[in-house]
């Protein structure tokens, strides 16, 4: 029995040691390829220096109301790109910016920042502020897509006085794809952050399937779709940033404070949105206590790209109201 003992001894201190010391003799290689953001930039790029962070936006249009837009998990100001200009041909202001930890933002390492994590959800309504400050906005709609609803929820939750009106499209309210309280400690461990860079590096070469299940009709993603979301992943440091953001972001459920946003509010939802399950779209529209529910058929998670007809038709009609 003391024989058997001592080698079920062994064999765990093996395997603890596998646990603790395996991690970091995998080696992680360097990213090849990568340059600095601005390199990435298009055209119509603006970049403006924002809580310490070098914001990637584009802007378009004049008049009021100011229409701000934040992106889902993984995009960038590229997923508007179908709106912009219309919304701004209508008589809007409308911008959009690169949340930190996507697009061409900049991309701080834990050793570059002092303070608040600027991953997190709260330096991400701090930022968000900041940015209407810096552009000399004192209120706007913020339009939300996926876990940019998330966000405009937050900045409405927490800055109401600065928000007009929400547009939450496909937004992650009740689930916020963020990790789980009980992994966390798991996931921040020094072997986790040396190999979670190397994990989130699959995007990819799995992102175009992803991003195929985000829409109703895949057919319609053509070669530069792709392009455009797989252009940040040219930018420096952008896995360690992506692996940063999915540490700082906590699964959670806003569900309990939707009775306090009384200011208007527009869901917007794909009837076959697999990602955010379009039941929970029109849950939300019935739990806010001034919503409005817009229902676009044969779309996907991201209406504002595979549907902008009726993704438009539903927000000017929206926007008229507020006048």
């Amino acid at each position: 029995m003391k024989v058997l003992l001592r080698w079920i001894l062994i064999v765990l201190i093996f395997f603890l040691l596998v646990l603790l010391i395996g991690p970091f003799l995998v080696p992680v290689p360097p990213l090849k390829g990568t340059v600095p953001p601005e390199q990435l930039a298009d055209a119509d790029s603006q970049f403006l220096n924002v809580s310490g962070l070098r914001v990637h936006l584009k802007s378009a249009g004049q008049g009021e109301p100011v229409l701000v837009l934040l992106h889902g998990f993984g995009a960038s100001v590229f997923s508007w790109r179908e709106v912009m200009t219309p919304l701004a041909e209508a008589g809007y202001r409308v911008i959009a910016f690169d949340r930190p930890a996507y697009g061409l933002t900049s991309r701080p390492m834990p050793d570059e920042w002092s303070g608040t994590n600027p991953y997190s959800p709260e330096a991400q309504v701090d930022l968000t502020i900041a940015l209407l400050d810096t552009l000399g906005v004192q209120r706007a709609v913020l339009i939300g897509n996926s876990a940019g609803g998330t966000l405009a929820t937050l900045v409405a939750l927490r800055h109401p006085e600065r928000v007009q009106a929400l547009v939450l499209v496909d937004a992650a309210i009740y689930v916020s794809g963020g990790t789980p309280a009980w992994i966390r400690p798991l996931l921040q461990s020094p072997q986790m952050r040396r190999l979670g860079p190397l994990l989130v590096r699959s995007i990819a070469t799995r992102g175009p399937q992803l991003i195929r299940t985000a829409w109703y009709d895949p057919s319609k993603i053509t070669p530069e779709v792709l392009a455009g979301y797989t252009k940040p992943l040219q930018a420096e440091n952008w896995d360690r940033a992506l692996w940063e953001a999915i540490l700082a972001n906590p699964s959670g459920d806003l569900s309990g404070r939707l009775k306090e946003i009384t200011l208007p509010v527009l869901v917007i939802t794909g009837d076959s949105d697999t990602w955010v399950p379009t039941e929970q779209s029109l849950r939300l529209a019935n739990e806010l206590p001034n919503a409005d529910l817009a229902v676009i058929p044969n779309c996907g998670h991201v209406p504002q790209e595979e549907c902008p007809e009726p993704f438009l038709a539903a927000m000017l009609d929206f926007l008229t109201k507020l006048q």
